[in-house]
This record gives structure tokens, sequence and C-alpha cells, in this order.
């Protein structure tokens, strides 16, 4: 069972590279503390969706996400920027997500404009695009935006009475008026691991509907009743038929397509390092040197810089895991 960064995915949930762009492994990538999804800057200011009006009456600035999952960006000196429309306060439907210096943030679901608030969208981009390119405040509320907005259009009835939810609390509570329950959004764990041999060597996968060349890390669902490191030695033996051990964490990162957090770890093989795949997961797996995949002389693609995938390799090849 493999999810959308890493191994083969569930239709619902496609790899970074599903609009069919080939990575290059020359495609930047920073290396940092954290993968850049996993970046904010903002207070998510809970306490506030409590409050009858969670802006406390200040102008509001709001992200528009269309059914794409696209938003609205201008281009600015420093690079790309989203373009948030102020609104005199909370427009009905939005999400609060925040606040950053003072200033209220949400996000509508809404159709696609030329301009909002006057102001022209030079384009319409997804998380996908954006966000290794943007700053750490635009890169967390987005992040946090497309999360919400994918729950609440896949949790419009109750999965109690199957009744038509009521929104509340600002956006972060959806109500059974059957019942009277609170459901609150929900979050998939899954794993995703640079399994190596303790030395200069590590497994990358490929599944067949990615781009031609394209590698990348090992992934998988956690199960229910299963911990997080469980689901990594489990997930290895599935797909390659490797044993690890020596599991390491690494980080995480919010992969909301649709509602993913990704679990980042490292894994030493034990044992034999013969690779067996699972041919209805994995249609190739390979063990690649750090000069390989250093040089380029390795995988014609490597994930994009979005992806913990990348932030996980890149940090393996500079020796830092």
């Amino acid at each position: 069972m493999s999810v959308p960064d890493g191994g083969s995915s569930p239709a619902d949930n496609p790899p970074p590279s599903g609009d069919g762009v080939a990575w290059p492994e020359s495609s930047p990538s920073p290396v940092g503390a954290v993968p850049v999804l996993s970046r904010s800057a903002h207070d998510r200011s809970h306490l506030a969706r409590l409050l009858p009006d969670p802006t406390g009456g200040r102008p509001v600035r709001v992200l528009t996400v269309d059914e794409r999952r696209t938003v609205p960006v201008e281009e600015a000196e420093g690079g790309p920027r989203l373009l948030w429309e102020e609104r005199a306060g909370l427009p009905e439907g939005a999400v609060y997500l925040g606040e950053a210096d003072g200033v209220p943030y949400a996000a509508v679901r809404g159709e696609r404009r030329l301009t909002l608030g006057g102001r022209p969208a030079d384009t319409w981009a997804g998380l996908r695009d954006l966000g290794a390119d943007l700053g750490d405040l635009d890169a967390g509320l987005l992040a946090e935006a497309i999360a919400m907005v994918e729950w609440h259009e896949r949790n419009r009835f109750s999965p109690l009475s199957g009744a038509r939810t009521t929104i509340e609390r600002a956006g972060w509570v959806q109500r059974d008026p059957e019942t009277g329950a609170e459901l609150f959004p929900r979050t998939d764990p899954a794993v995703i691991m640079l399994v190596h041999d303790g030395g200069d060597r590590c497994v990358l996968g490929r599944q067949a509907v990615w781009p031609p060349g394209r590698f990348s890390i090992l992934a998988g669902f956690v199960e229910p009743g299963e911990s997080a490191e469980g689901a990594v030695a489990r997930e290895v033996a599935e797909e390659v038929g490797l044993r690890v051990t020596d599991v390491r964490y690494v980080g995480s990162q919010p992969w909301p397509f649709p509602q993913s957090l990704m679990l980042g770890y490292t894994a030493r093989v034990e044992g034999d390092r013969t690779l067996h795949l699972d041919p209805t997961e994995i249609e190739e797996a390979r063990w690649f040197t750090r000069d390989e995949l250093r040089s380029g002389a390795g995988p014609r693609a490597l994930p994009p810089a979005v992806s913990i995938a990348r932030h996980i390799i890149d940090r393996w090849i500079d020796g830092e895991l």
C-alpha cells in the first residue's frame, strides 16, 4: 500500500510529477532543516475559531482556491507571491487560516478570475508548482488552505447519519445536524523512507505511471493499529523484499493531496540486499551510490523540490543523514 510521494499511489493521490513533467536530477532543491512545505510563519490562532468573528472586525486577506486547487499568483521581484484579496470581513463559507503581524488570513472556494481586488493575477498555479518558490508565510498558508478546501469538498455529508453537515468554528468543524456530532479535519499518516546499506548506497524505485527515468524513495500509508516504524519495515519488505533495522526519523511534511502527512525516515538494510519487487507496486528498483546521484549518472529524474522525498535524498547525498 503506497502513497503519492514515492512508490505507487491510489488514483486520487497522484504523484508529485503526475502532470507528466520529468523533473531533472539537476532541478534545484533547497536543503534546510525542514522540507519546504513544512515551513510556516503564521499563528493558526485556534482560540479565535471559537469566536463569532475570528478576525476581530479587522480587514482580512482572502485567498481564492478554484476547483483545480490552483490559486492566483503575482510575480514579484523576489519571486512569486500569492495574490490575496482584502475583504472587510470573513466571507461566507471561508476558512479562517490564522494571522501574521496582526493581519487575519482566510481561504475561500471560488472561480478563477483575471483580477482580484483590482489587481491582475499573473497566473493561477497549484501547491506543487509553487511550494518550493514561495516565502515561508505564503507557503504555510497555502498548504493549510489546500488541505482545508480538500477536507470540505470531500466531507459534505456526515458518515454517521448521511445528513448534509453544517459548518461551524470558522470552517474548522462540520456538525451532523441529526446526531449533533462534531466532525473535525482528518489527516492520513504515511511513511516515506530512504533505505540504505549503512554505507554509500541507497535503494530507489519507480512506478510505471511516472515519467520515464524517474526514481524516488519508498513510501506507504500507515495501517490501522500500526506504528510508523512498523509501517517502514512492512512497506520495505512488501515493495522490495528487504529487511531493515535502525529506523530513524528525519522529519515530516504535509501533503494535502488530499490529506496526507508524510513522516520521513531512513532505514538500514539487515542481511540479504537482493531486491525482490512487488510487481503490483514497483516497476523497477535499483541500488544507487551517492556519487551516482551527485554526479547525475544515476536516475534520469528525481522527485521535485517541493517533495519531502527530494529533501531526504538531498540530505543523504550531502552526508547529513
